[in-house]
């Protein structure tokens, strides 16, 4: 009987061994990922963002606006106030355009009590963003992480000074990602996200659990009704935000591709109408008769199906091909035309904002 239980205790042992050996996380039940470690204290067991919130709101700024009196030309009356976010030690700071767009002066305020004016380096109103500068040392910077995909469920924090009340983090998480329509431009995508976003956050941060920066703060979701909405708010993503920041800072506007069509995209029961062995593309619909998709030869009913040897898997993703490209440039277009593949040379065209 004894030599049976101390078989059992060995064999007890050895499979112990085993399943250490084979899974590692069993040896430290307190091992937990990075992204976790970020954001949770044993502190009376309680989970908290202040790792966060530290890295990130030091690069969040107060900004405040002023226009000139109708009455009195050298009279600054206050006209609104956002927030602001350091994305560079050059003092480059991005912001919404809304709020600064009326503005004849802008005072930035760090929340280490400095206060500085800014000179406005340029404005988009299509994407809703604008690039400031200020001229100060020592200036702390917003974290990035460009790896960084925000998905549906992550958390984030919106950063920012709602009613002037100073600087506030409200908690939430991404609601959806690719939403379209909520600002200037149709075709551009928003993030949506239930962290209260409020007069004053406007151009301030949406950082996540690392404070990395997500998206910049840009609206509230409001209805033309007497319904009170809670929980949709926006944020124009990271990625965009640099995208503009840095033609921003090149040129001093956005200068942006254009060729002149308006297109649908193409599902399988199209693409057998067409004769077309390709499954995905862009059909032309419609085009502007002397724009520059016309005049370089594109027809109606072409299905394009590559921009500069890309491949096209929607008509938002041959936007922002053609956006991205300096105007003037030739590009090569691969479309199925009556079933037959052929390329058309198109000379981009200079989008003029309405």
């Amino acid at each position: 009987m004894l030599a049976f239980l101390a078989r059992s205790v060995v064999y007890g042992v050895l499979v112990a061994a085993v399943l250490l050996i084979a899974i590692p996380s069993l040896r430290n039940a307190q091992l937990l990922p990075e992204a976790t470690l970020a954001t949770f204290e044993t502190n009376n067991s309680l989970i908290s963002y202040n790792y966060a919130v530290r890295r990130a709101s030091p690069a969040v700024v107060n900004i405040y606006t002023r226009r000139y009196s109708a009455e009195n030309r050298l009279q600054l009356n206050a006209e609104g106030l956002g927030s602001g976010v350091i994305m560079s030690d050059k003092g480059y700071i991005v912001t919404n355009y809304h709020v600064v767009a009326r503005a004849d002066q802008i005072i930035v305020a760090l929340q280490d009590g400095r206060i500085s004016t800014a000179q406005l380096v340029g404005k988009d109103q299509r994407t809703d963003l604008a690039v400031l500068k200020i001229e100060l040392e020592n200036l702390p910077v917003i974290p990035f992480n460009d790896s960084y995909e925000p998905n549906v469920g992550d958390v984030v924090l919106a950063i920012g000074n709602p009613y002037n009340l100073g600087q506030t983090t409200t908690f939430g998480i991404i609601s959806a990602t690719g939403r379209p329509g909520m600002s200037f431009n149709r075709q551009q995508d928003f993030l949506q996200t239930d962290a209260a976003i409020n007069k004053g956050n406007s151009g301030g941060a949406l950082v996540n659990s690392r404070g990395e920066l997500v998206g910049i703060n840009t609206a509230s979701f409001q209805q033309a009704t007497d319904v009170d909405t809670y929980g949709i708010s926006f944020a124009i993503p990271y990625s965009l935000t640099l995208r503009v920041m840095q033609k921003l800072i090149a040129d001093g506007r956005v200068i942006r591709g254009y060729i002149g069509v308006e297109g649908r995209e193409v599902n399988p029961v199209m693409a057998r109408l067409l004769d077309a062995e390709q499954l995905r593309g862009v059909l032309i619909a419609s085009m502007e008769p002397s724009g520059p998709a016309a005049t370089s030869g594109l027809q109606v009913n072409d299905l394009i199906i590559a921009i500069n040897d890309k491949p096209i898997s929607s008509f938002r993703n041959a936007l922002d091909i053609v956006a991205d490209t300096r105007p003037g440039t030739k590009v090569p277009f691969k479309v199925i035309r009556g079933g037959q593949p052929i390329d058309v040379i198109v000379t981009i065209g200079e989008e003029k904002l309405q």
